[in-house]
């Protein structure tokens, strides 16, 4: 009798032990896949490690314990090396388990290798018969997701929708991924299309919301109002949602501090606290413009992370140290950067402020070239492209360099769809001082074309037209001067119109009295000016000198005029 009831003590304690475990797996699997959505790794990461240390036979918690070592953004090769071996682990001991398999071919397309994890992939859809949604999710996201460089979008998308013919099919993340397979194909209306799908299923998605206002920000200017509104409906969701708030931490850095460091706090207290939330309060120190105290959080960072710091406050105090005006420490800050960061991980600007500052140091100009071209071709937005190509032509100007800030002013010119009177102005204007005329005279032709009413162009025009034809044989800066005079004839109360005038004035002073021996016409040219400016010394001579060689003026006795009117305009 005793060993009956011991028998069945132990039989409902291990019913007992069963039916908590069920449970408790069952609400820490979802609790760890919150954290995963939410992109909270390190706390994902300690839930499924604890539900795979009370069931080392659970697949899906090794899949996603793997998943939470490489969604990182900031992975690292140990976090790879220790998914490699996790999955292999488990494979060792569950070698038919199509979720594992794909965790193995995320690794492999991390890796570069393609075939392999093709290979996985299709091994999985087999051995799960084409019908597990969580499959083919895996595999979307191991294709779409925005860190998969190697990943196949058009793949992604074939297996997503082969998801969401499934029966009972309600998971809005397999909408989210296809959305993001379509972005990287940079179709952002199947995109935006996608995302819509998963708020259809659930509307409160926020990942979904906040993807959707991503894509409106990609596509650059004059859509702020359109994301910004999205970002303020996901967090209206979904207050939690950390990705948000860190977006909007970047995106306000650079021009209201007060508003990025309210974000980057909210941010800070929804996610968790790692390398990079130091790196983050460290540079809201740069932000505020205490860039010595930037440098000293960095460096506690630095010594608190020991081996392995995050790559970020190198770059950090890089750009303090250019701030400070420490050019050789931000160049050597720049220097361990861009050595410890993953290179996919570099971004154009990255690239375009080093290679300003690299121009500091003789002897560097084709690297730096090289540099800028880098980040532009990374970059996607224009107004990104354009503010690299600036950089580096206003720091050749500061050096008085006019001819390299000619030829990178220009590049802007190739790269802006909608190219501004003062782009052109800053291409054909260094050319000008550059005595590069032909060059300066490409841009103003442009110039005169896009703006026919601004003076600038055509004034330009016939400076440098002057200069090439500098005897005014050949007519050749007539026809622009003509047009300056016009244009500022007609409101000669524009700012700088009347000294254009002037000059232009004086030009046909020199050309109808030495080409085309038209004295009465210059004396015409000379009164004009002199109603600009009755003081001007030099009208009032070329005024005297013409009045007594002119055979059209009554005869009589004055004194010689001190010089001759001249038809080279002044390149001033």
């Amino acid at each position: 009798m005793k060993k009956m009831k011991n028998k069945l003590t132990s039989g409902i304690m291990v019913f007992v032990f069963i039916l908590f475990a069920n449970i408790g797996n069952g609400q820490s699997m979802d609790d760890g896949k919150n954290f995963m959505y939410y992109e909270r790794f390190n706390s994902a990461k300690v839930v499924f490690q604890k539900i795979l240390n009370a069931d080392p036979a659970n697949e899906e918690a090794a899949y996603w314990l793997g998943q939470s070592y490489i969604r990182p953004d900031e992975r690292t090769e140990k976090d790879l090396a220790d998914a490699r071996a996790l999955y292999q682990s488990k494979l060792s001991t569950n070698p038919n388990s199509p979720l594992l398999i794909v965790g193995m071919g995320h690794i492999e397309l991390i890796e570069g290798k393609k075939p392999d994890a093709r290979s996985r992939f299709e091994t999985a859809v087999s051995l799960s018969k084409g019908k597990s949604i969580d499959v083919l999710n895996a595999i979307g996201f191991a294709n779409a997701n925005p860190d998969s460089k190697n990943g196949d979008a058009a793949y992604a998308i074939d297996k997503l929708k082969e998801a969401t013919q499934i029966k009972k099919f309600k998971d809005p993340d397999v909408w989210v991924n296809m959305g993001d397979a379509y972005r990287k194909f940079a179709d952002g209306g199947n995109a935006i299309q996608a995302y819509n799908e998963a708020l259809e299923i659930d509307p409160n998605y926020a990942r979904a919301i906040y993807r959707i206002g991503r894509v409106y920000q990609t596509q650059g200017v004059g859509q702020q109002d359109l994301y910004m509104k999205y970002y303020n409906d996901a967090i209206a969701k979904d207050p939690k949602f950390a990705p948000v708030y860190n977006t909007l931490f970047s995106y306000y850095y650079e021009s209201n501090v007060v508003k990025s460091a309210e974000y980057l706090d909210k941010y800070l207290t929804n996610s968790d606290d790692d390398p990079k939330a130091c790196s983050y309060r460290a540079s809201m120190k740069y932000a505020q413009g205490l860039f010595n105290d930037a440098i000293l959080k960095a460096d506690q960072c630095i010594v608190k992370d020991g081996e392995n710091p995050y790559p970020k406050l190198f770059q950090l105090k890089a750009f303090a140290y250019n701030r400070l005006g420490d050019s050789a420490l931000a160049k050597s800050n720049f220097e361990e950067y861009f050595k410890r960061q993953k290179k996919e991980k570099l971004e154009g600007g990255d690239y375009a402020t080093y290679a300003t500052l690299l121009l500091k140091f003789p002897g560097n100009e084709t690297r730096v070239g090289e540099l800028v071209e880098m980040a532009v071709q990374l970059d996607t937005l224009e107004e990104n492209k354009v503010s690299y190509l600036k950089s580096l032509a206003k720091a050749y100007s500061a050096q008085n360099r006019s001819k390299e800030a000619a030829i990178w002013y220009g590049k802007v010119i190739d790269i802006k769809k909608n190219y501004s009177n003062v782009d052109l102005f800053n291409a054909g204007y260094n050319f000008y001082v550059s005595n590069e005329y032909d060059s300066s005279n490409k841009y103003f032709l442009k110039y005169a074309e896009k703006y026919p009413d601004d003076i600038m162009g055509f004034y330009m025009l016939g400076n440098a037209s002057a200069i090439i034809d500098s005897t005014g044989a050949m007519g050749l800066a007539v026809p622009y001067y003509l047009k300056t005079v016009e244009i500022g004839e007609a409101d000669p109360e524009k700012p700088n119109a009347k000294t254009r005038l002037m000059n232009a004035y004086k030009f046909f002073i020199g050309y109808y009295y030495n080409v085309r021996k038209s004295q009465d016409t210059a004396l015409v040219y000379v009164d004009k000016g002199l109603m600009i400016d009755s003081t001007d010394s030099q009208l009032k001579t070329y005024k005297e000198f013409i009045s007594k060689n002119n055979p059209n003026t009554p005869a009589k006795k004055e004194p010689a005029a001190k010089s001759k009117p001249s038809a080279t305009a002044n390149k001033n």
